[in-house]
C-alpha cells in the first residue's frame, strides 16, 4: 500500500480522461471534484488487489448517465427540486454501507474516465477508504454489462443508486447486468441524465477472478508521460502511444460533427481532415458516449475493445461531444486489456455487440 500525492491523483485523472475514449466524464469536473480533498489535506492511499484483507468488501462507485449538456427546456424540468451537499456517488455507497451494516474496506473506480475515476478518489479520500490499483474495465465503456465482473459471472447485486435530488434506493434480485443498466439508464434519464451508483460488493476471492490489476498505475504513468512531454517541448501523443504500447492513428482538423442524446447515451460522430503525414485522408469516430468505432477514408480501421484516444494538439484530452470545428486533434490507438480480447470478452465488448456485422480484428501496432 501507498500514499498518492497530489501530482499523483492529477496524473491519474489526466491518464484516467485520455482512457475514457472520449467518455467517462471532464477533465475539469474531475480536476475540481479532487480539489476539495486538496483543500482539506485528505489522504489518497492505493491497494493492490492482493492486499485486501479477507472477511472484507469493497465495492464500486461511480456516476452513471449521458456526457451531453442539458437543454435549457430540460433544465426547467428539475427547478424547484433540492440539492445536496455530498456527490451522488458517496450518498450511493454510504447507502450501500448502511444495507450491509458495516463499513467497506475499499473502493474500486468502475473505469477509467475523468470524472467517473475521480468520483471514486473522492468517495475514498471523503470516507477515509483504501482505492484498489484495478477496475473492470480498463478504459471507460457505455453500458453497466460492459465489465469484466460481468464476463466472469460477478453478481452486480446488490445495487444503490441515488439522483441528485436525494432520493436512494437499494435495488436487489436484478435479473441480469442488462437489466441492471435498464434500470440505472431509466433513473438517470429522469434525474439530469446523472445518478449515482454502487455495485458489485466484493469480497478479496471475487475481486482477483474479476478485476484487471494494476490499472491505476497504468493511468498515473499515461498520465505523467502527458505532463513529461509537455514539460519538455515532446510530443505528447508519441509519448502516450509509447507508454501504452499503441500507435498514433491520425492527425487532423475537426471538419465536422454531429451528436444528440438517445435513451441517455450521447451518440454522434467527428469527422477530421488529414493534416501532417495524413494529408489528404479522412477519418471518423464513432461514439456512444466513448469512441467505438474509427474509419480511414471510410474502411474500418480500430473498434471496441481496443481504445480509440482523442487529445489535442497540446496533450489535452477531448471528450465527447465537445468538438469545435477547426480544433486539431491527434487520435490515438492503445490495446484494449487481454479479458476484453477472449471469447467471452469479445461477445460482451466487441463490434458485434453495438451492431456492427465486423469482426474484431486487433490493433495494428
Amino acid at each position: 500500500m501507498r500514499s498518492l500525492s497530489k501530482q499523483d491523483i492529477i496524473d491519474i485523472i489526466y491518464g484516467c480522461t485520455l482512457l475514457g475514449t472520449g467518455g467517462g466524464g471532464s477533465l475539469d469536473g474531475a480536476l475540481k471534484l479532487v480539489e476539495q480533498d486538496f483543500r482539506e489535506g485528505r489522504e489518497f492511499m492505493l491497494a493492490d488487489i492482493d492486499e485486501i484483507p479477507d472477511e472484507t468488501y469493497v465495492a464500486v462507485p461511480y456516476v452513471c448517465g449521458s456526457v451531453s449538456p442539458l437543454t435549457e427546456e430540460e433544465e426547467k424540468k428539475y427547478k424547484g427540486l433540492p440539492s445536496m451537499d455530498v456527490t451522488e456517488a458517496m450518498r450511493a455507497f454510504q447507502a450501500m454501507e448502511e444495507y450491509f451494516g458495516k463499513p467497506f474496506y475499499g473502493i474500486v473506480t468502475t473505469e477509467l474516465g475523468g470524472e467517473n475515476t475521480a468520483d471514486a478518489l473522492h468517495v475514498a479520500a471523503q470516507l477515509a477508504k483504501v482505492i484498489i490499483d484495478g477496475d473492470p474495465a480498463g478504459r471507460s465503456v457505455p453500458e453497466l454489462q460492459h465489465s469484466t465482473y460481468f464476463i466472469n459471472d460477478i453478481p452486480i447485486e446488490p445495487m444503490a443508486v441515488a439522483t441528485p435530488f436525494g432520493d436512494t434506493a437499494i435495488i436487489n434480485n436484478v435479473v441480469d447486468d442488462f437489466r441492471a443498466e435498464a434500470l440505472v439508464r431509466a433513473m438517470s434519464v429522469v434525474s439530469k441524465n446523472m445518478i449515482g451508483v454502487v455495485d458489485h460488493p466484493t469480497t478479496k476471492e471475487q475481486a482477483k477472478k474479476a478485476l484487471i490489476p494494476g490499472t491505476i498505475t497504468y493511468s498515473l504513468n499515461i498520465g505523467k508521460s502527458l505532463r513529461e512531454a509537455n514539460e519538455s517541448g515532446d510530443d505528447p501523443a508519441i509519448a502516450v502511444a509509447k507508454t501504452g504500447g499503441g500507435k498514433i492513428l491520425f492527425r487532423g482538423t475537426v471538419t465536422g460533427f454531429s451528436w444528440d442524446t438517445i435513451d441517455g447515451f450521447t451518440i454522434g460522430d467527428m469527422e477530421l481532415k488529414g493534416t501532417e503525414a495524413h494529408e489528404g485522408d479522412k477519418y471518423k469516430v464513432w461514439f456512444k458516449n466513448e469512441h467505438i468505432i474509427s474509419y480511414l477514408n471510410g474502411e474500418v480501421d480500430v473498434t471496441v475493445p481496443d481504445l480509440i484516444c482523442v487529445i489535442d494538439k497540446d496533450g489535452v484530452p477531448i471528450t465527447n461531444p465537445f468538438y469545435e470545428n477547426g480544433m486539431e486533434l491527434v487520435v490515438i490507438g492503445l490495446p484494449a486489456p487481454e479479458q476484453w480480447t477472449t471469447k467471452r470478452g469479445l461477445e460482451v465488448f466487441g463490434p458485434k455487440s453495438f451492431g456492427f456485422d465486423i469482426d474484431y480484428c486487433g490493433l495494428k501496432v
